[in-house]
């Protein structure tokens, strides 16, 4: 009876990831490629579109560049200080998964819009946030934030000081005992913290298109191209671009699996 309990489960598991990942995937590929292979290079190969993967692109470097210093001075401070209002700092840095990504755009629209409370200093200094770059990365920063940050603590929180303390006695001092000692051993949560930050960022819509405005050839990313090309009913490049960016997130997410596994072989083999 157990055994038929157990199999009817594993069955019931596998169903439910078919149908919400596996489905909409395949789905996908025939949609990108029913009206034949060269149709799919022909639209991915736009100027637009190129120029929207391209944004995408340098959008997610960016915001990664800037969760790898930030996101680790914000892990260090959680694990290794003691302050008040450490535990309400510990809990912020989870709202971006509770908020809606629209919010975000409508928050960051309050605060950098043409009415916003900031527009006056905005408009002295002549820069721009609101439908422009500046925006769409702060609004992909805050969608981002936990990632890099949620695989940095348990690490430190695990991480031997020992070894700082021998280090220190050895006359390192604070820098170096960072760079030497500390930060090697991270190099498992960083990996892991800019993959996932990466792949969000690639897919992040809602925010951006709210403070972005998805405006063509300035500040369309890859996922709002393919939102306006849905409205066009140009239902390939849609498809293509969609196919592209799924693609990239199951590589990035495989590749971090593969990690995850190859950690833990090691971690076997020294045991």
């Amino acid at each position: 009876m157990r055994k038929w309990f157990e199999r009817i489960l594993i069955g019931v598991v596998v169903a439910y990831v078919l149908a919400l990942i596996v489905a909409p995937i395949v789905a996908l590929i025939f949609g990108a490629f029913g009206e034949g292979l060269g149709l799919v290079f022909q639209s991915l190969s736009r100027p637009d579109v190129l120029e929207s993967f391209v944004r995408t692109l340098w959008i997610g470097l960016l915001v990664v560049a800037i969760h790898l210093v930030f996101g680790t001075a914000v892990s260090w401070v959680i694990v290794r200080q003691r302050f008040p209002g450490r535990s309400l700092l510990n809990a912020l840095i989870d709202m971006p998964f509770a908020v809606s990504p629209v919010v975000v755009g409508y928050m960051l629209l309050l605060l950098f819009g043409r009415n916003g409370l900031l527009a006056p200093l905005l408009e002295a200094l002549n820069f721009r946030v609101a439908f422009a770059m500046p925006g769409m990365i702060l609004a992909t920063l805050f969608v981002t934030l936990p990632f890099m940050v949620r695989e940095l603590v348990p690490v430190l929180e695990n991480f031997n000081i020992q070894q700082e303390k021998a280090a220190a006695t050895l006359g390192a001092n604070g820098w170096q005992i960072f760079w030497r000692v500390t930060l090697p051993a991270l190099r498992w949560g960083f990996i892991y913290g800019i993959t996932l930050t990466f792949a969000r960022a690639l897919g992040e819509f809602g925010a951006i298109l709210v403070i972005g405005g998805g405006i063509q050839g300035r500040t369309e990313t890859a996922t709002l191209y393919i939102y306006r090309a849905l409205d066009e009913r140009e239902y390939t490049g849609a498809y293509s671009a969609a196919l592209v960016l799924g693609l990239v997130s199951f590589l990035l997410v495989m590749g971090t699996d593969f990690l995850r596994r190859k950690k833990k072989i090691e971690g076997e083999t020294i045991t």
